[in-house]
């Protein structure tokens, strides 16, 4: 299981990313929206891992 400090760290990474794309190819871009999907799901595993404790 992944721990929590990768998780935040990953999420950390994951929204600068999708802000810097955003930004460059506009917010209706594919892989804005793929970026976006990806920490969604990320802030899913954090909601659950909080939720475990």
């Amino acid at each position: 299981m992944i721990s929590l400090h990768n998780l935040t760290r990953d999420i950390d990474q994951k929204r600068e990313l999708l802000i810097k794309t955003g930004l460059t190819k506009g917010l209706t871009s594919p892989e804005t929206l793929k970026i976006s999907q990806d920490l969604d799901s990320l802030l899913n595993k954090y909601q659950l891992y909080n939720k475990e404790k």
